[in-house]
């Protein structure tokens, strides 16, 4: 009929296409989910359905994993477990299952607990560090500014086991090596010229107006700092620690090379888990799973300030 139009909007798609897109979206979300799903699942199999063949989608929920991996586990002789008094808990029920006793507790807790220092002690000094270097060369006239901020992006550029024997060298020197503060130094270090350049765009972006107008206002530079750019670059600041946290939580080259009891933190422990005539499996993959959580909260409890962050500045009035 005339006058009316069939054209589609640029803006607004088509039925068909958000159906295609639902569907592309939904199949990546189900691609990539689905490895997390099955260390999962394995982590409550027990040793033989984690390495049955072909892999078993049901099987009977055991706990048996997660008993191995907080637990120290002895062999011992049908007679010597007989004489024991009644089983105390149900890592002890599946010990002795296995003709086993407990013997103690293992060291994940200890490697688990020097990730989270380690973890969120570099995340916290970086964005720090970065900030107010961000805030730096974004609002001051810095000579040689674009060499600078391309020297500190060369930083990353460099793979870390290309400087792993240099740093075990001076570390082994200076008393660092194997020790908590040497790897928040070091993981500070290397997250820290992400942190200035991430910031920095950020900062670039809050108007130089709010804090000439609080400055007017008869705040000093500290005081506009810390009152007008800190809150407005909130988003930011979470987008970054976010981006710093993965990296040390989940760094594993450095951890292998300079730590090697006191201070090693989860990723090199969780591969070594030995269990009974081979890899322990499930007790992997509990320790896998649990390794996800922080990471897991953290992103979720900031994912608006996160979402926010990572679009801040893509669109202008």
């Amino acid at each position: 009929m005339p006058g009316i139009s069939h054209a589609h909007s640029v803006v607004e798609p088509s039925p068909l296409y958000k159906r295609v897109a639902g569907v592309l979206v939904v199949l990546y979300a189900v691609l990539t989910m689905a490895p997390l799903a099955w260390i999962f699942l394995t982590g409550f199999k027990s040793g033989p359905d984690s390495i049955a063949y072909p892999p078993k989608l049901v099987f009977t929920p055991s706990t048996e994993g997660y008993c191995n991996l907080f637990t120290t586990r002895s062999r011992q002789t049908p007679e010597y477990i007989a004489q024991l008094p009644p089983v105390a808990g149900v890592c002890d029920a599946h010990a002795r299952g296995n003709n086993m006793v407990v013997v103690g507790s293992s060291n994940f807790p200890p490697r688990f607990i020097n990730s989270l220092i380690i973890a969120f002690g570099s995340t916290a000094l970086s964005v720090v560090l970065g900030v107010t270097a961000a805030y730096a060369f974004s609002r001051f006239r810095v000579p040689g500014k674009d060499d600078l901020l391309f020297f500190i992006l060369s930083t990353r550029m460099m793979p870390p086991i290309a400087v792993a024997i240099p740093i075990y060298l001076m570390y082994r020197e200076v008393g660092l090596s194997d020790t908590r503060l040497g790897m928040i130094l070091l993981y500070t270090s290397v997250n820290v010229s992400l942190a200035i350049w991430l910031l920095k765009g950020f900062i670039d972006e809050i108007p130089r107006e709010y804090e000439e107008a609080a400055l007017i206002d008869g705040y000093t530079r500290l005081q506009a700092f810390f009152k007008v750019v800190l809150p407005q670059a909130t988003t930011g600041i979470v987008a970054t620690a976010i981006f710093c946290l993965i990296f040390a939580w989940n760094e594993y080259a450095f951890a292998v090379l300079l730590t090697s009891g006191e201070a090693q933190t989860a990723p090199p422990f969780i591969p070594i888990i030995i269990g009974e005539g081979g890899q322990d499996w499930p007790a992997v993959a509990a320790g896998s799973t649990l390794f996800l959580l922080p990471i897991l909260v953290f992103t979720v409890l900031l994912r608006k300030h996160l979402l926010r962050g990572i679009t801040f500045g893509a669109l202008r009035k």
